[in-house]
Formats: C-alpha cells, structure tokens, sequence
C-alpha cells in the first residue's frame, strides 16, 4: 500500500523545503497543494477519510504547510473537526517549519540541562518559531517573556498563546538598547528569532551579563541576529556561556522533521502539533547525548 501524503500549504505557492523532507521521511508520493484555507479543505478531508479501507487508512496524511502559522492553526482546526469515529487519518502542523524549528531549539536546551524555574526571553518573538518556542519553554517550567517593537503586538501573541495552550507567558515590549536591558534582567536564557538581517542582541550586552547562561540564535541568514553567535555554534561555551547557531540545532531539526513524516504513517489517529513534535525532539536529542 503506497505511503500518500498531502501537503496542505496556505501558501498560493508552496515550499518545496518542506516538499523534500516530506519524501525523506518516507512518503511514496506527495501531493503538493497551495492556497488551502478552512473554506476549501473540507473536499480534501473527505477525500482522504473515506477512500481507503480501516486498516489502510493509516497510509495516508495530511501535512499543513505554510509561512504564516495562524493560517495553519486555522486549517488544522477545520480538519480535526470533521474527523469522527475511525473517519480520519494522521496530521501533521508545520506552518514555516515552526514546530520542527522549535522543538530542536528546546530540546537541545533542555539536553543536559533543567529548564523548570528558568526564565527564559525570546526576541522578535511573535513570528511562528518564537511563539512555538515560547510555548515549549513554557510547558517545561521556565518562565518566558516575548519581545516585540510594539507591546500591543507581543500582548497579543501571549493571550492568544495562554489560552490554546493553558501557559503563562509575559510580553515586553523592546524598542531601544535600555528595553533591551530591562527586559533581560535576571534572565538564564536568551532566543532569537527575528527576521533575517536584524542584529537583535549586541555583543557587548550578552557577553558581560551576570545572568545570561545560554544564548540561542535561530537567524540563519548574515549577519547573526545575535552579535559574535556563529551558524555552527552548538553549545560552545563563551564568556561562561553555552552558545548555539542555527546549524547548531539545524540537524536536530531535519531528523526531527522526518521521523514526524514517518510517524504519520503508523497509525491514523495522530495529530502532531507543538507537544507531540517537541517529545519526538527531546528524545532524539537524549539519544545523541547518550
């Protein structure tokens, strides 16, 4: 039985990034889709729901693709909603590779090391990776602020947050060197996530903090978003504190991303979002530690 897997892109052109990883993770055949919404995924349910008998319909998946995480989140909800009974198959979230992304920033930070108690703050992090990541931190214990230009914008993104997902998240809003300042003290962990080419964290602010432990930078495209962080950093230890660039974690990443794809095809019931994406992270990264 071919392994058929849909990805469902919000996209008008989808990505073929996730295209490629999709047949690396297994599939036998991807159907690439782009401008999927709530109002027109319901005839692709369908279609994937009632074709295949019971015990086949684990062979077919949805994947739900996409820049813009929201719109995702959007897509998801309609399917899940018209799933009933054995009538469904496996899911998979990834709008912009958020999930995937975030879930190999978090579970590299937790190899090694307790996160629970921590506070953790995230820069630039209303964007699809930043939100996810702020939510994994949170569901590990950790205290987290999300920064923005504008305080409405982060206070936004937290309540939205806070309520899907049962977490506590603060907003700050950074604008200047001095809310930059403010909003790190005390702070063990730092996360960039901002778009490229936006240099969000000085080198000479991170390097003398006296809380700082662990700095992260997700940007991977020059110049850093975190000044004096490489792309190859993987927990290098500088000023005492434990570094990581993109490629640090980049890896982690991509082998997460194709053992979700795999996973899909296990079993027809499985809808993988931020928890489940972040358990199959953390125990990929536990077994390189050991």
């Amino acid at each position: 039985m071919k392994k058929l897997l849909f990805q469902l892109d919000t996209d008008p052109i989808p990505n073929t990034f996730d295209t490629v990883v999709a047949y690396d993770g297994g599939a036998d055949h991807v159907t690439v889709l782009g401008g999927v919404n709530p109002d027109n995924v319901g005839r692709l349910v369908e279609g994937a729901i009632f074709t295949r008998a019971p015990g086949n319909k684990k062979f077919t998946a949805l994947f739900i693709t996409g820049s813009e995480m929201a719109a995702g989140e959007a897509v998801l909800e309609k399917i899940t909603r018209q799933f009933f009974g054995n009538f469904r198959v496996s899911v998979m979230l990834d709008s912009n590779g958020a999930n995937t992304t975030a879930a190999a920033v978090v579970a590299s930070l937790r190899r090694g090391r307790e996160i629970a108690g921590q506070r953790a703050v995230i820069l630039a992090g209303t964007g699809p990776v930043g939100q996810r990541a702020a939510v994994m931190l949170a569901l590990g214990g950790a205290t987290v602020t999300v920064t923005s230009r504008q305080l409405a914008r982060a206070e936004t993104v937290c309540a939205a947050l806070n309520r899907r997902f049962q977490v506590n998240l603060g907003a700050a809003a950074v604008d200047n060197p001095e809310a930059l300042t403010a909003a790190l003290d005390g702070a063990e962990i730092v996360l960039a996530t901002g778009a490229a080419g936006v240099t969000l964290l000085p080198a000479s602010i991170w390097q003398s903090h006296a809380s700082l432990k662990v700095i992260m930078d997700a940007n991977s495209s020059p110049p850093a978003g975190i000044e004096g962080i490489e792309l190859s950093d993987r927990g290098s230890l500088k000023y005492d504190k434990q570094c990581f660039g993109a490629l640090g974690f980049g890896g982690l990443k991509l082998e997460t991303h194709r053992c979700c794809i795999e996973m899909l095809f296990e079993a027809n019931d499985q809808v993988l979002d931020a928890e489940r994406i972040l358990a199959v992270a953390t125990e990929l990264a536990s077994r390189v530690h050991n």
